[in-house]
């Protein structure tokens, strides 16, 4: 069974379409980058796909394995009083709940995690204390407790140093050799051909799909930067009849 398969998928904000009739298969254990230009809908698939947004038309059909979201690290209040084991901990909420009570074998967990990432000395830590880096190896230590099959990362090495982001990229690869599922959202395209076999291409409609040599050629990184410029921000969203029938 596959991991993800997207079925003439539409999804947008308040009836406005992001990402636009869109199919394609994501194969369990595979490793994939998902590219496009500014505003072609990558994070809105993303969304999508972890539940937050429902399709305005076709459908998502996901395997019921376990699933792990890390967003923009834009998108999480740095303020929030909160410290790094603390947060981190969150990965076990599947486990023992909100309000659970941390035993002694999950406590070694935690530290596990901290280890993995590079973090060991940083629990008590605020997290509003943290650099770009230190924060995102933090998100991945909460990723490694969750223990998920499927694995979504919303742009996981953007605005970090070169270190943490190849620290961070053996764990990619890691979940990889484990046969986990991973999607990212990632613009460094030499990153991409390097690391990544598969690779989803999108412009708000799906460009190219498949191993990573033959979606990023130079003919269809032009024609998604096309069909970005071009997509009408104000055209409503259509259904499979009225493209059928134009």
């Amino acid at each position: 069974m596959p991991a993800i398969v997207l079925h003439d998928l539409t999804l947008g904000y308040d009836r406005h379409p992001a990402v636009h009739h869109l199919d394609a298969t994501i194969a369990t254990g595979s490793l994939t980058a998902i590219v496009g230009p500014n505003g072609a809908g990558k994070s809105t698939l993303l969304k999508g796909i972890v539940g937050a947004l429902t399709p305005l038309e076709g459908k998502i059909t996901r395997d019921p394995a376990r699933l792990a979201y890390l967003p923009q690290q834009a998108e999480i209040d740095r303020s929030f009083p909160i410290s790094v084991r603390d947060l981190v901990a969150m990965g076990l909420w599947a486990e023992i709940g909100a309000f659970g009570r941390i035993r002694p074998a999950q406590a070694d967990r935690i530290a596990a995690a901290l280890a993995a990432v590079g973090l060991t000395g940083f629990e008590r830590r605020p997290i509003g204390a943290l650099s770009g880096g230190q924060m995102q190896r933090v998100l991945f230590a909460r990723l490694l407790l969750q223990d998920a099959e499927v694995i979504l990362l919303d742009e996981p090495f953007t605005a970090i140093d070169a270190r943490t982001a190849a620290d961070l990229m053996a764990l990619v690869q890691r979940w990889h050799g484990e046969g986990r599922t991973v999607l990212a959202v990632l613009h460094d395209l030499d990153t991409v051909r390097a690391e990544f076999p598969d690779t989803l291409m999108i412009a708000r409609e799906l460009v190219a799909h498949g191993p990573t040599a033959q979606v990023l050629t130079a003919a269809n990184l032009l024609r998604a930067r096309a069909m970005s410029e071009a997509f009408d921000d104000n055209a409503p969203v259509c259904t499979p009849e009225q493209r059928g029938a134009a």
